[in-house]
């Protein structure tokens, strides 16, 4: 399997990922710190290295109700986006998914206005988290690279048929450069194959509406559609990478990876790039006789509940670090669906919640010490708050 390792930031990388898929359109609108995965793109391009078709769109609504028309007609279609473009797409982005569109979109994660703030957090795609879109979540360049060639394949499948967001954080790992293995583009044509749409708007023998209006009569069984489809994923989704792994030779990306995990007493759960962080602090205490272990989730959507809960069983403590807040909620998203797919368990962790790096707050290694050091008390008997922070000054006049 013909593959070269080259210097590559994680907008690079993405965007290598899409030349190499070559997709009959995509529709491209600026926004940090996208802006530069586009820009390559649209090298690509310009050097006649795809025979896309690139739409430059005026707005970031406009270029998901391009691709739901483009996608609707039959094509294979892409974009990407981040933080108030993916708001801005926000009514757009629940049609693609209700139509049933196979669109895939990187989305480079950064925080929500207000206050304006160009850094990362999940606020944005975890906003989405509802809409019905597949979501991969990606530690590295590498992974953002390989999730998004996966993506075209499992976005496309016929048992699935879903949109599908490839996610990675913004500046830290989109502007970070880094060496990535990537793959000889016949070899990746070969892996996604050829898109051929069952249903589509410019097939004369079958003609099809898009986006009617739907009542109560259909609607609920429209959504249980999308229901199937996404519990569908689940087993595709494995499938894919399975396969992708025996193709390329890289590993088996599941639904999570695993650190260190099965003797581990106590365990950190993150997404993106943090992971990383966290398993070098797991070396560290490893290194010490500590017997620590680390998760890095790559799919969110569908949430793998079952196996997170059979992987985690043995732990004692866990701590789920969540990159936003849910305002009003107890703890962050990821937080929330580990702990509701745990509460039956008859032998189950101690789960605590940690918001994190919100606009970009730096979080570093000794942060995550001092998050394994309440684990430890916390599997010892001891207590530890449900919900907290990591690295955040208290608002004056807190009596916190």
């Amino acid at each position: 399997m013909a593959k070269k390792t080259i210097a590559l930031t994680g907008n690079q990388a993405v965007a290598y990922g899409m030349m190499q898929i070559n997709p009959d359109v995509v529709a491209a609108y600026p926004i940090t710190p996208q802006t530069a995965l586009m820009q390559k793109f649209a090298d690509f391009h310009a050097d006649g290295e795809v025979d896309t078709e690139l739409v430059l769109v005026e707005s970031e609504h406009s270029a998901m109700s391009a691709c739901v028309g483009s996608s609707a007609a039959g094509a294979r279609t892409m974009t990407a986006t981040s933080a108030n473009g993916l708001a801005l797409m926000f009514e757009i982005v629940y049609i693609a998914a209700s139509t049933r569109l196979p669109i895939v979109m990187p989305v480079v994660n950064r925080a929500l206005s207000a206050p304006i703030n160009i850094q990362c957090d999940h606020s944005d795609s975890m906003a989405c988290r509802d809409s019905g879109w597949i979501q991969l979540y990606s530690r590295n360049a590498q992974e953002a690279y390989e999730n998004t060639i996966m993506a075209m394949r499992i976005a496309e499948h016929p048992d699935v048929l879903l949109p599908t967001m490839v996610c990675l954080d913004g500046f830290i790992t989109s502007h970070g450069m880094e060496n990535v293995t990537v793959y000889d583009k016949a070899d990746v044509q070969a892996f996604i194959g050829t898109y051929e749409p069952t249903n589509h708007l410019l097939d004369p023998e079958l003609p099809v509406t898009i986006g009617p209006l739907d009542f109560s009569d259909y609607y609920f069984e429209h959504k249980r559609g999308q229901i199937d489809a996404m519990n569908a994923a689940r087993r595709v989704m494995l499938d894919v990478s399975k396969e992708f792994a025996a193709k390329f030779g890289t590993r088996d990306y599941g639904y999570f990876k695993p650190y260190h995990l099965d003797d581990a007493e106590t365990a950190i759960i993150v997404l993106n790039s943090t992971g990383g962080t966290v398993e070098y602090v797991v070396d560290e205490l490893r290194a010490k006789g500590e017997k620590v272990g680390a998760l890095s989730l790559r799919c969110f959507r569908p949430f793998p509940g079952e196996e997170l809960a059979d992987a985690l069983s043995h732990v004692k403590a866990v701590a789920v670090m969540d990159r936003l807040e849910s305002f009003g909620a107890l703890g962050g998203p990821v937080y929330n669906e580990l702990r509701s797919v745990m509460f039956d368990m008859d032998a189950r962790p101690k789960i605590i919640s940690r918001t994190y790096g919100l606009g970009g707050k730096t979080v570093d290694n000794e942060h995550i010490h001092t998050l394994f050091a309440e684990l430890k008390t916390l599997a010892g008997g001891g207590s530890a708050d449900q919900h907290g922070y990591l690295n955040v000054r208290e608002p004056a006049g807190s009596s916190a």
